[in-house]
């Protein structure tokens, strides 16, 4: 079943995870239609860019964090963005 209930075609917008933010709870993989996230660890080399804030943050949390594997799937239909509790998520406009 094609489920439709965003506000733009697919793979228009894509969800773009603010890695200072992210605490890897989950909210965003539950509340998904398309399946667009998951939760796995940020690499190592991954690390080395972000804030001071975002090392405690991602220390604190065991650096669980969500992915988009799936993000041309994405029809923002902005569940992931209001499910968020850190605000780590936003849609962005693919160019």
């Amino acid at each position: 079943m094609d489920v439709h209930c965003g506000k733009q075609p697919r793979g228009r917008f894509v969800p773009h995870i603010d890695r200072n933010r992210c605490e890897g709870k989950g909210d965003c993989v539950a509340v998904c239609p398309f399946n667009v996230f998951t939760l796995g660890k940020l690499a190592p080399e991954q690390r080395q860019d972000l804030s001071l804030f975002g090392k405690l943050r991602g220390m604190a949390h065991g650096w669980e964090q969500a992915f988009t594997p799936n993000a041309a799937a994405c029809e923002a239909c902005g569940h992931c963005v209001s499910a968020c509790p850190e605000k780590a998520i936003t849609l962005v406009r693919v160019k």
